[in-house]
């Protein structure tokens, strides 16, 4: 295996929420890092600023879009590791516009592994996919509890053996890329992983009422600005901090010797879920006024309640979360109150 400081890394969406901090923290090991990204979304383009002024030609940011093959060919040269992290993100997005859904989702994942398997020494790609792919899990018995939903048989939360069923244009796209992935790894042997991911939040985070809902609540909050909740607000997710998954992605690649061809589910687990209506609690005890809050019609696709089992990563390659859910939510709102985090569209 290369030494750290050897590596070449290819991070594609890597100036979004996560791929910016894990763009950070390979650089602060010591990594030279190639960022691929379409700088399309809100926040992105101060996360690269931000990555360049901290590290400078430690990271080298390249404006381009996975669903042009050529390009992602020519960002993946010399890459010892790809983290796969480019996507469409939003359920909502992928219900009005399904085939720009499936091209950046589908499409952008079967480039990279193409470019992936034609290198001269195959990479280690790293793919950031979805609790999605396990639809609504109507097989499980869910019951509400005060503010809350749980499951009435499972407390370990989802594992891996739960049987895939997609739901939604996202799930579909996302699942597909999935199982593209796990496919190279058997039939071209690449040293693939998959994450399938449950709700990361922290700094660097620009969410929206479509994606990103930790820090789109802890924005509002801020700004004591109302939140629409669709459906009863007591759905619940597993929350994990993002510094918590850089650390499990870079674990995964540097113990391919059991992570290669394998599947883990990456979220809080059971110690780390919060429903919408007891995350909104929290924020108000911690900005210290109430948060005025509407309801509206549930919205397709969404889940009452997910929540991850780790014990696959724990055992296999040493992950346990580390951060507190308060405390995560801290670390938030302090980013969240400073000028770098003023979102622009520019």
């Amino acid at each position: 295996m290369q030494n750290q400081e050897e590596k070449r890394i290819l991070v594609t969406g890597g100036a979004g929420f996560i791929g910016s901090n894990l763009s950070a923290e390979l650089a602060r090991r010591g990594s030279r890092v190639r960022v691929l990204d379409n700088l399309s979304r809100g926040g992105v383009r101060q996360n690269a600023a931000w990555l360049r002024a901290a590290y400078g030609d430690q990271i080298d940011i390249r404006q381009g879009d996975v669903r042009d093959p050529e390009t992602v060919v020519e960002a993946a040269q010399g890459a010892s590791v790809i983290y796969h992290l480019a996507g469409q993100v939003a359920v909502t997005t992928s219900v009005t516009d399904p085939r720009t859904d499936f091209e950046v989702n589908a499409l952008g994942t079967l480039n990279v592994l193409e470019a992936a398997r034609r290198l001269p020494t195959p990479p280690t790609v790293i793919y950031t996919s979805t609790n999605k792919v396990y639809g609504g899990m109507e097989d499980l018995r869910v019951e509400a509890r005060g503010d809350r939903y749980e499951y009435a048989d499972m407390p370990d939360g989802a594992d891996e053996e739960r049987p895939l069923d997609f739901h939604s244009p996202y799930g579909c796209s996302k699942g597909a890329a999935d199982q593209y992935v796990r496919d190279y790894g058997r039939i071209y042997d690449l040293p693939t992983v998959v994450f399938r991911m449950s709700c990361i939040y922290g700094p660097r985070q620009f969410g929206n009422e479509d994606q990103g809902w930790v820090a789109h609540f802890a924005r509002a909050a801020l700004k004591e600005q109302p939140i629409n909740i669709y459906g009863d607000g007591k759905q619940v997710r597993d929350i994990l901090y993002v510094g918590d998954l850089v650390r499990a992605f870079i674990l995964a690649a540097e113990r391919t010797d059991v992570t290669r061809g394998q599947v883990y589910n990456i979220g809080g687990g059971p110690q780390s879920t919060v429903s919408l209506i007891e995350l909104i609690a929290d924020l108000e005890r911690l900005v210290g006024h109430p948060i005025p809050v509407s309801f509206h019609d549930w919205r397709p696709g969404d889940q009452r309640i997910y929540v991850s089992s780790t014990k696959k990563a724990g055992r296999e390659f040493g992950w346990q979360p580390q951060v507190d859910k308060l405390e995560g939510v801290r670390r938030l709102l302090d980013w969240l109150g400073t000028d770098e985090a003023v979102l622009t569209t520019a």
